[in-house]
């Protein structure tokens, strides 16, 4: 297993997290089987990326959560470092959400879980939106414009096309963007998205 660089309460936290998922992920595919081995690298170490890039922040919502990544990675991470912080997770899904609501209760993470639509839900204000494996771009922008709060900021993963992405999005959307490499996924990157407006 890599360093992620946390404190023994907060790795104890994640090693039940992880446990959880492999217990669960046969029934209800919270991740693909070929990943499942190396949840560590792939899918824990990778959601740790996200919540380092945003600063304290008192909304942080997360679109189409499935098996709770990134969202309950950064639950967990900021119950030690901002317990404050309120991480509400979107998943239509029901048995997935059945699963992300055992993970908070069994953690007692400050974290609340919506099972519906992300255009289907009311506006979240959120001051960080993130999202791993859901949408094209401009899709999550469009959700984007939904449920950022007006200073938020979104976080998206993306593979190594996103660069085709950001072009076919701009033909609808302004906005300011920085391209963090992906420290898990070679060409990959972590799109960090300010002032989005159509155009």
């Amino acid at each position: 297993m890599i360093d992620l660089n946390v404190s023994r309460e907060t790795l104890d936290r994640l090693t039940t997290y992880h446990d959880l998922i492999q217990k669960w992920s046969p029934k209800i595919n919270l991740v693909s089987k070929s990943s499942i081995l190396d949840l560590w690298n792939r899918h824990i170490s990778d959601s740790t990326q996200v919540y380092r890039l945003s600063p304290h922040v008192n909304h942080w919502v997360d679109m189409g959560s499935g098996g709770g990544l990134p969202g309950l990675v950064v639950a967990i991470l900021a119950k030690e470092d901002h317990p404050e912080t309120q991480v509400t997770l979107i998943e239509s899904d029901a048995r997935k959400s059945v699963f992300l609501r055992t993970v908070i209760r069994e953690l007692d993470l400050n974290a609340v879980v919506s099972t519906a639509r992300i255009e289907e839900l009311e506006p979240q204000q959120a001051d960080v939106l993130s999202a791993r494996a859901l949408a094209d771009l401009s899709r999550l922008l469009s959700f984007a414009e939904r449920h950022l709060s007006q200073d938020g900021t979104a976080l998206f993963y993306k593979g190594e096309t996103w660069p085709k992405e950001v072009q076919t999005a701009r033909e609808s959307w302004s906005f300011d963007l920085v391209a963090h490499t992906s420290k898990t996924h070679e060409k990959g990157a972590i799109l960090e998205v300010r002032d989005i407006q159509r155009v």
